[in-house]
């Protein structure tokens, strides 16, 4: 079981801030574009016709994101465990958006998958089914943020390298990549085949 609702949690932020950053709980715009120039970064040249699911895709912003910077994939496919996100990002990004629970259900297959901010209220063993989920639903690989360190707390969860590295291994990572130090407690790691 989570450690809260998640769709109680994601519903009280989208009902209090709409459909902007803070809808889904970022501290803010600034933030969210960071960690999506970090995921971004990481795929480099890769993200140019690819097709890129969108794990906890939310509004889809990150498809907005790739717009604004010139970055055009094959394909973008988002997937969001709420029906109200996924009802929102069909409106804004007029792309296949699919409601299902990652954890749950089995994904359809992409070149790369990316995830932006959905680990956070996790357990520490969802956390892991869903990088297993969506690693094992790529071709080339899954590039993800999470909020880093040893922290504890009730509500949000953190990874930290440990946890990171014996996932890798586990899943037969052939390379793993990672940027740190752009935001306090954050990282954006890359599992690549």
């Amino acid at each position: 079981m989570p450690r809260i609702d998640s769709e109680k949690f994601y519903l009280a932020s989208l009902k209090k801030h709409g459909a902007t950053s803070r809808g889904l709980n970022w501290s803010s715009d600034v933030h969210q574009s960071i960690r999506f120039e970090k995921i971004a970064a990481l795929l480099g040249d890769a993200l140019n016709e690819s097709v890129i699911g969108d794990a906890g895709c939310g509004f889809g912003d990150f498809y907005h994101y790739l717009q604004a910077n010139n970055l055009h994939v094959k394909k973008y496919l988002g997937i969001d465990s709420l029906k109200e996100m996924c009802e929102i990002a069909t409106q804004k990004t007029e792309c296949e958006i699919i409601h299902a629970d990652i954890i749950k259900e089995a994904l359809p297959m992409a070149d790369y998958y990316i995830c932006s901010g959905a680990l956070n209220i996790l357990t520490p063993f969802e956390t892991q089914l869903f990088i297993r989920s969506c690693y094992q639903s790529s071709t080339q690989g899954f590039v993800f943020n999470a909020l880093y360190g040893d922290k504890k707390s009730d509500i949000y969860n953190y990874i930290n390298m440990d946890t990171i590295q014996s996932l890798a291994k586990s899943l037969h990572v052939k390379s793993v990549s990672f940027i740190e130090g752009y935001i306090e407690h954050d990282i954006t790691v890359g599992f690549f085949k």
